[in-house]
């Protein structure tokens, strides 16, 4: 029998361990990392993220970039709204109206990198950067009100925004992006407009659809497609000096505005649907945005939640993430906070925005339970929920949903407006909830079991991720050269596809310990 000596013995299982337990290594280094938030940045900067699921594109454009488009289309700027503004059109500017056809008390948004006091002031003003409450003006009026003020620049820059997330995305190690965009509805809200208001749902459809809807449909797909080939060809995507930002794959979430008139709402909830299901691919699925606490969003809630509930039977195959309970105690009567999640469980959402308000919902632990089982994730935004509700640390959800078994993965909502990432919110969530890599790993791979990919998942059960597809059952995941098996099963199913290149990264991120 062969003899070992001890030091030889101790080497060889140190060998093993680094062979064996690679996320060990990652863990360790957390860990160590956890001892200076610098080091920690660091660390979770460059480590695989997936999916990044909630996230509005206008707001996750950062101030500077809006500055600069406002400039190259001739807007204005006004000094004391801190907002742009139209130039005055030239056949009826007045005579006090500057050479460059911006009105009175206005100046050309050109200008203004010229002027740093101004600069810095719209910078503030399109964003949390430096705010501080003041009476009668609060952390959420500053956030939604941002929105109104730097609106108003072309279109055209919508490819430009993409390019922003999906860069800032790459450098990130985040691999696929779903952007909350609405596309012009003018033809649907005429539409609606003239079919009026009717309680019977399916009518009402059939009337919008026999108004030109069908022409919205095509504008929008076409729009949503505009962007994307925009922004691939500002990336050079597919030539020899392709942007990293090419590997980051983006998906459209039709974003339906709840705040205006009930049959407006109905219409762009019939038009989303319509344009998911005219091109799933690059449609993925619809939201309600607008803040969820306005009077129209309060009082309609339960009609537009039977909104997509009936929709939702007519159109079974379009994904549904609903923002709901983006609420707290005080910001609406106490009993309003009774049933937004349940209601939007109900109407058939596969994921909820926020959720914040879960425990003041009826029977919220019994819905949690529910949601776990039938696999309702909630998308988690830390940054977003403490600086418009105040919500943060052990007054969050965040924690009660994980300890009920609810998926959830973190997103960025407003990176933008609020001067975030997402790896800031993977930070905040280690230093705050005591996360280990594990926990963030799973996360990551949360985020993508949930995504609105087409096709199966790579994971044999939902949400448990032990165990591959019986296709790639014998495969290291994320491997170079995947077995025939499970080659064929990959390239029918895209969602499959993400997954097996998050493991990839994930061994190549933990192979570096």
């Amino acid at each position: 029998m062969a003899v070992v000596s001890a030091g030889a013995a101790t080497r060889g299982q140190e060998t093993a361990a680094k062979v064996v337990n690679p996320e060990r290594r990652a863990e360790a280094n957390l860990k160590e990392a956890r001892k200076n938030p610098l080091q920690l940045r660091h660390f979770l900067l460059g480590m695989p993220k997936g999916a990044d699921l909630h996230y509005h594109l206008s707001g996750g454009v950062y101030a500077e970039s809006f500055i600069r488009a406002a400039g190259e289309d001739g807007l204005c700027v006004d000094p004391l709204k801190l907002a742009f503004a139209k130039p005055v059109a030239s056949a009826d500017r007045p005579a006090e109206s500057s050479a460059s056809g911006c009105g009175a008390g206005t100046v050309p948004a050109a200008s203004v990198p010229a002027n740093q006091r101004l600069y810095a002031a719209l910078v503030d003003a399109f964003s949390m950067r430096g705010f501080v409450p003041s009476n009668g003006w609060t952390a959420h009026d500053q956030f939604f009100a941002a929105f109104d003020r730097f609106g108003g620049t072309k279109p055209a820059h919508k490819a430009e925004w993409v390019d922003e997330a999906a860069t800032r995305a790459a450098v990130q190690n985040e691999q696929y992006l779903e952007l909350m965009e609405t596309p012009d509805f003018s033809i649907a809200a005429k539409a609606a407009a003239e079919a009026g208001w009717a309680e019977d749902f399916a009518a009402l459809r059939e009337k919008l659809l026999a108004k030109g809807l069908p022409d919205n449909v095509k504008e929008a797909v076409e729009r949503f497609h505009e962007i994307e080939k925009g922004r691939r060809e500002r990336e050079h995507c597919g030539e020899a000096d392709a942007a990293p930002a090419c590997a980051v794959t983006v998906k459209f979430v039709y974003q339906v505005l709840r705040g205006l008139p009930k049959e407006i709402v109905f219409a762009q909830t019939v038009l989303a649907f319509e344009a998911a299901t005219a091109d799933p691919e690059n449609v993925v699925g619809l939201n309600f945005v607008m803040p969820e606490d306005g009077y129209v969003s309060m009082h309609d809630y339960a009609l537009h939640m039977r909104m997509v509930k009936f929709l939702h039977e007519t159109y079974p195959k379009v994904h549904i993430a609903l923002h709901a309970g983006e609420l707290t105690y005080g910001l609406v009567p106490p009993e309003e906070l009774c049933c937004h999640i349940r209601l939007a469980v109900e109407a058939g959402a596969e994921r909820i925005g926020h959720g914040v308000d879960i425990i003041y919902e009826e029977h919220p632990h019994q819905l949690m339970k529910e949601m776990a089982a039938k696999h309702v994730m909630v998308e988690i935004n830390l940054t977003s929920n403490d600086v418009i509700l105040g919500v943060s640390g052990k007054n969050h959800p965040f924690p009660l949903y994980r300890q009920f078994g609810v998926p959830v993965a973190l997103s960025t909502d407003d990176e933008g407006v609020s001067r975030i990432d997402l790896t800031n919110e993977y930070v905040r969530a280690v230093q705050t909830y005591d996360l280990s890599y594990a926990d963030l790993k799973r996360m990551a791979r949360t985020g993508l079991e949930h995504a609105f990919l087409p096709g199966t998942s790579l994971w044999a059960k939902p949400d448990v991720f032990s165990a591959a597809v019986n296709a790639c059952a014998k495969d290291t995941l994320g491997g170079e050269k995947p077995s025939k098996a499970c080659s064929e099963f990959l390239n029918g199913n895209e969602k499959a596809q993400q997954q097996w290149e998050l493991e990839r990264r994930l061994r190549t991120f933990e192979s570096q310990f």
